[in-house]
């Protein structure tokens, strides 16, 4: 089929940076769609021609039934207990989304709280976060519309299922803490200039209470930092209530401050009574005599990992890279007997303490990269990445080792919430060939027992799932995950193969299930996913070696899993698809610029393009720390190196190309993929497609309904399948 793009305008826009002149002609098309008529029409025109091609795929029609097939099977969210109350999420199968049930006890009968799929005629309306209050008498729940990342927080009486008058609007990037049954604190973001939602930078997040019963007008704000309006706020509170802990960071690096506010007994702590208007508080009722809430400064200085696992009367535990950067296990004494804090002023002008950051270590660092600790009982329950794949073990709350928990297969496990007192947890269990299965853990007997085990219309014994290790460009060892049929393993053939990878932001790639691979898999195709540096596999090292004037790394260790793939027979060369999404759909533009020979096809969804002007929008100024700055010299020298949108090789033939994004994307806002699809087609890049596929109401990926999920898989695999040669088996 001979393609005709839509013709794209050009415009005249040319911006001397650091000395040299960088043309950005289509400037235009970062406009917002739902604003911008000439942004509309591209995109109307752009979709016309690409369903246009994808109705002429032999193969669409197969992909779309095996998916959904694949995905209609009965599955549930981990349980959250609340008092006598187990809350949990379930899809029967098919559903748009899943729906919230409660039951009173464990074997107690099931009742639906929320059902989402009433919310939206497309669908395309989701529960997010959702968290009971202490007793489960009361639940919040956030509601996001269109995939964007605003939530709107709304609240129900659990025994009536009455939803009440409480709303709460622009929240975003936030936790759901409750302080008793009285309110909760959640994150918050200014109200966005009119018509500038979806692009509008992020800025001067603030931590603030809502009280059940008031207009949000009331809600008292807890902690912000106007003199420093990058910083962003997160609060939790400890289990017996006693702590609010508040998390402050700059950007996505793990580098946090960290801020406690007393919250039980008829006033603060003597040893906090330094500064004047201390709150006090009536901790039944919830009543604030004074007006403002101060936050007492543990951990200052943005330079490490702080994550707050658990507070038991005055002592809280963390996780940290401290001197330890595959983590450890700390815990502080904030009783009056252990330190005496000190008086300091901070950036408003307000009192404050500063806590002496003296911590005892309860688990020291070990080989493998600790990714999750909790309190449960009176033991610790940690999860490592080992070789990006789970393992766990139960240690008393001195650290002493108890058990393991054996998983048995290359997998993930994750869960295990719980609060001190109580030994009852729940993980979950999946891998590449296994959907989720949950499980009740009791913590105190090492017992695991089924809660839900999902039945399958397939056989995962039918696949094989190994974990290969390869050579990068400078001699690094990279692990990869492969999956295939153990029949086509068996045979030794080649087949067209899809490699996924991300590479960034600290972020571990580990074993997960997916319908739209299954499908893949089904064909007779093989998957495999790269650990690239960038990630969090490996810890602090591991991410450093991939990011900022180190990001050239990512590019080489995943061209390096393709010739890795095709040298050992396992992909034909002409029989390789490439794909990533966010950080890794950058990735997949980088590596078709540098090795454009190297694959057939590939899929760039929701991609950061544009490494010059990332961080103009949203939430893209958080993501310097991994990226570096584009108003910095050094820093925009490497960035102008690999950008995809700048780097495009015209006269050079490139493999098929899918861009995949949405019009409600406001994390990775369509711009990027807008211009550099607009660039790639108006450049001399041969005669394979290079299309661009654009959804509505949807975002950067989470709250996707599942027609939405089907389609797109649907789309994305048959275009793969024609440039790579899969054929249905």
């Amino acid at each position: 089929m001979k393609l005709t793009y839509p013709a794209t305008r050009k415009g005249d826009v040319v911006e001397e940076q650091f000395g040299e002149k960088v043309a950005d002609p289509y400037r235009w098309l970062e406009n917002d769609v739902r604003t911008d008529q000439d942004v509309a029409g591209w995109v109307a025109e752009q979709n016309r021609v690409t369903q246009g091609y994808f109705a002429t795929l032999p193969q669409r029609g197969w992909f779309a039934q095996r998916i959904r097939a694949l995905m209609d099977y009965e599955r549930f969210g981990l349980p959250q207990k609340a008092g006598k109350f187990y809350f949990y999420t379930r899809n029967s199968g098919l559903q748009n989304q899943s729906q919230l049930f409660v039951r009173k006890g464990l074997d107690g009968t099931a009742r639906l709280l929320i059902d989402p799929n009433t919310w939206a005629k497309d669908g395309a309306t989701a529960l997010d976060a959702w968290e009971p209050s202490k007793g489960g008498k009361l639940l919040a729940y956030a509601v996001q519309d269109g995939g964007s990342d605003w939530r709107t927080i709304k609240v129900l009486d659990v025994a009536s299922g009455k939803v009440l008058k409480d709303e709460i609007k622009w929240a975003k990037f936030t936790n759901i803490a409750w302080i008793g049954d009285t309110g909760f604190l959640y994150s918050r973001f200014p109200a966005p200039v009119e018509g500038q939602a979806f692009q509008q930078l992020n800025k001067n997040q603030e931590v603030r209470f809502h009280r059940i019963g008031t207009p949000q007008s009331a809600d008292e704000l807890v902690y912000s930092t106007p003199q420093s309006p990058d910083y962003g706020h997160s609060a939790e509170v400890t289990h017996d209530g006693r702590w609010m802990v508040i998390t402050t960071a700059e950007g996505t690096d793990s580098k946090y401050e960290v801020h406690l506010i007393p919250l039980v007994g008829q006033v603060p702590p003597p040893h906090l009574a330094a500064p004047a208007n201390l709150p006090i508080f009536d901790a039944p009722k919830r009543r604030k005599v004074t007006r403002d809430w101060i936050a007492y400064r543990l951990i200052s200085g943005l330079e490490n990992d702080w994550r707050l696992i658990e507070g038991v009367g005055d002592t809280l535990y963390f996780m940290t890279n401290k001197d330890a950067p595959k983590l450890k296990v700390v815990k502080f004494d904030l009783s009056p007997k252990a330190h005496e804090p000190t008086p300091c002023t901070d950036q408003q002008g307000q009192p404050c303490l500063i806590y002496p950051a003296i911590s005892k270590t309860i688990v020291a660092e070990r080989a493998e990269t600790l990714e999750s600790a909790k309190i449960v009982g009176n033991r610790l329950i940690l999860s490592y990445l080992k070789d990006a794949s789970s393992t766990a073990q139960v240690l008393s709350l001195d650290g002493k080792p108890v058990r393991e928990i054996t998983l048995n297969a290359i997998g993930k496990a994750a869960g295990f919430s719980g609060k001190p007192g109580d030994p009852e947890t729940f993980y979950a269990f999946t891998s590449f060939n296994q959907p989720a299965a949950i499980y009740r853990f009791d913590s105190e007997t090492g017992q695991s027992t089924p809660f839900a085990k999902p039945k399958l219309t397939f056989n995962p014994d039918d696949y094989l799932v190994e974990q290969r290790f390869y050579t990068s460009k400078d001699g690094t060892r990279v692990p990869m995950f492969l999956v295939r049929k153990k029949s086509v393993a068996a045979a030794g053939t080649a087949v067209p193969t899809l490699l996924y990878g991300y590479g960034g932001f600290d972020v571990a790639m580990t074993p997960s299930f997916s319908a739209t691979r299954m499908a893949w898999l089904e064909a007779g195709g093989a998957f495999a996913m790269a650990n690239l540096r960038g990630g969090g596999e490996y810890g602090k090292a591991w991410h450093d070696a991939g990011r900022l004037q180190n990001k050239q790394n990512v590019f080489d260790d995943f061209i390096a899993a393709g010739e890795y793939l095709i040298a050992q027979g396992i992909t034909p060369r002409d029989g390789l698809a490439i794909q990533g999404g966010s950080n890794g759909g950058l990735l997949i533009g980088a590596v078709v610029n540098q090795r454009p020979d190297l694959f057939a096809a590939g899929n760039a969804a929701v991609g950061v393009m544009d490494m010059l002007r990332f961080d103009r929008f949203t939430a893209g100024r958080y993501w310097v720390d991994d990226y570096g700055y584009p108003s910095k010299e050094a820093d925009w020298k490497v960035l102008r190196a690999y950008s995809p949108y700048h780097n495009i090789r015209t006269g050079v033939a490139y493999p098929a190309m899918l861009v995949t994004t949405a019009d409600t994307d406001d994390r990775v806002v369509p711009g990027h993929s807008f211009k550099y699809t607009a660039a790639l087609q108006a450049a001399a890049t041969g005669s394979k497609p290079h299309l661009i596929r654009i959804e509505t109401r949807a975002g950067h990926g989470s709250g996707k309904p599942t027609d939405k999920v089907v389609a797109e898989g649907a789309d994305v695999l048959s275009f793969l399948a024609q440039w790579t040669g899969l054929t249905v088996k």
